[in-house]
């Protein structure tokens, strides 16, 4: 027998001041059987850095032809693909070549290492921004992970503090690209 999805609810009030986007969030998230925790949370922090009314979350792990998250508009073109983790070459070629923006979102303790062996290919991507999550932000983001969470976000100037119950994080991304 398959093991099946973990799914998680999240209630997020966000306050996007950058960006003057405004909404109340209610997201289901199915944490695939081989998904860390640390990857689901990410996954979360990159739809909020994001949030957009046609922003969804896409198969990522369980099927290559999707993205994690990715902003498909009316005309089925993708405006945004979002990807997580340390991936190579061909997988962000062919987003770039399918989305007119592409993000991913490193993290773990080994960036640094994989920055510096892919760098180089990674410049000829025009579409293509690389941001990085510090471990300890990681971390602290599991600390919050539960069955249903609720947060509040207020995002300004590139910060984004997430606050649920009396926690409070600054979650701040190092630009690679």
């Amino acid at each position: 027998m398959a093991i099946k999805a973990t799914i998680y609810k999240a209630t997020i009030e966000l306050a996007d001041m950058d960006r003057n986007y405004y909404d109340r969030l209610q997201l289901t998230i199915a944490q695939h059987p081989s998904e860390t925790p640390q990857r689901l949370m990410i996954r979360l922090i990159a739809f909020i850095l994001n949030a957009h009314e046609d922003l969804h979350f896409g198969k990522g792990v369980s099927d290559e032809n999707e993205a994690a998250i990715w902003q498909v508009n009316y005309s089925d073109e993708i405006d945004l693909w979002i990807e997580l983790g340390q991936l190579d070459e061909k997988r962000l070629k062919k987003a770039c070549n399918q989305a007119k923006a592409v993000k991913l979102y490193c993290y773990g303790s080994s960036v640094t290492t994989w920055w510096s062996q892919v760098q180089q290919s990674m410049n000829k991507f025009d579409r293509l921004t690389i941001e990085q999550f510090d471990t300890s932000t990681c971390d602290a983001l599991v600390n919050l992970l539960n069955r249903n969470m609720e947060f509040q976000c207020s995002i300004q100037d590139g910060q984004l503090w997430l606050t649920s119950g009396e926690e409070t994080l600054l979650i701040e991304t190092i630009k690679l690209k």
